[in-house]
């Protein structure tokens, strides 16, 4: 016999919340105390706190004809831990809150808190507390991030200076490149019923749909003893970061085009959809990556791990942003990135 649906409203908001963070054990000797009570206790003596917040709304961020709930709470996890690395912080806690309509059931809801789950187990955070709501515009998930770092290790945006190295992790284009696959093949679905053939996406789709953070970078930050001048994640791409960079340090950038780094299917997507490559990895967006400058004599490190790229270097000159072509030209950056006030 099918197992009848639960009904939210039968649980209620507390019993909903410990129904959905049941199985979440304390992973951190700095969360004195978690979900439970009207705030979050933690323990952060002798390191700087690092707090961030991430709304993602259905219908603006995300679509669910095509992003599964699993996946979805897995990235509204790592976009916000993201921001926590992008400070050269380890990410400790998170709080979930979310807003809910009808059409949202128990089952949907634990799917979403599953990918939650994963990120949490992944990334080796404590899920502390939150809030949960009804909305009459469909889902929206609000994650807050928190983290430490010891005081003389923070990294800001606004410390690059001139002639320091700018450097990527990664490759930058294909979440983007995803986005647009799926949204094509949504719309054929609707207008015209053909079923999606994704399997030659599998790279790309998963870049936008479940994308990772870069602990990792950290980490070897840590082990190299190396601490970037500046550093940003890219979610809005690379132009449009790399000019934050600028714009707060009162400097201008060289970056070059054939140092850029573009996975091979991103680029068969674009020639695919008529979309050059190098748009997808400047305008894009939500990439995750890690965008930093280091000084000169930092460029063996950076040079030798298989995921830094050296992409450019900082100029003096406040204001201007060049890409430097391969045929030799010249242009101006634009920050073209999404902007989802303006969607």
């Amino acid at each position: 016999m099918e197992e009848m649906k639960k009904d939210i409203g039968d649980l209620g908001e507390f019993g909903l919340i410990s129904h959905l963070t049941k199985d979440l054990k304390i992973k951190h000797s700095t969360t004195i105390k978690g979900i439970g009570d009207d705030a979050a206790v933690l323990d952060y003596q002798g390191s700087e706190l690092v707090i961030t917040t991430d709304l993602l709304a259905e219908g603006v961020h995300f679509n669910l004809i095509y992003t599964p709930l699993r996946h979805l709470g897995y990235k509204s996890v790592v976009v916000n831990l993201s921001d926590v690395y992008a400070m050269n912080a380890i990410p400790k806690q998170i709080t979930v809150s979310i807003a809910i309509s009808k059409k949202h059931d128990i089952a949907m809801l634990e799917e979403l808190y599953a990918g939650i789950k994963l990120a949490c187990d992944r990334y080796g955070v404590d899920l502390v507390g939150g809030d949960t709501t009804s909305s009459f515009s469909g889902l929206i998930i609000s994650i807050t991030a928190l983290g430490s770092v010891a005081k003389d290790k923070v990294v800001y945006r606004n410390g690059a200076n001139e002639t320091d190295l700018i450097c990527v992790t990664g490759n930058l284009g294909a979440a983007y490149a995803g986005l647009q696959i799926l949204e094509r093949e949504s719309t054929l679905f609707e207008k015209e019923g053909v079923q999606p053939i994704l399997k030659d996406y599998e790279y790309v789709l998963e870049r936008q749909l479940k994308p990772e953070a870069r602990k990792d970078l950290i980490d070897y930050f840590e082990e190299k003893n190396l601490l970037p001048t500046s550093m940003i994640d890219i979610s809005d791409g690379l132009s449009s970061e790399i000019m934050h960079i600028c714009r707060q340090s009162g400097k201008g950038c060289e970056l070059y085009e054939d140092k850029i780094p573009v996975d091979e299917q991103t680029s068969k997507v674009a020639e695919e959809l008529g979309i050059n490559p190098l748009t997808c990895a400047l305008n894009g967006g939500e990439d995750y990556e890690l965008l930093f400058t280091v000084p000169l004599s930092e460029y063996k490190n950076v040079n030798d791990h298989p995921f830094i790229h050296i992409i450019g270097h900082i100029t003096p000159e406040k204001g201007k942003h060049s890409l430097i072509l391969e045929s030799g030209q010249e242009i101006e950056l634009k920050a073209q990135g999404w902007n989802p006030i303006l969607s």
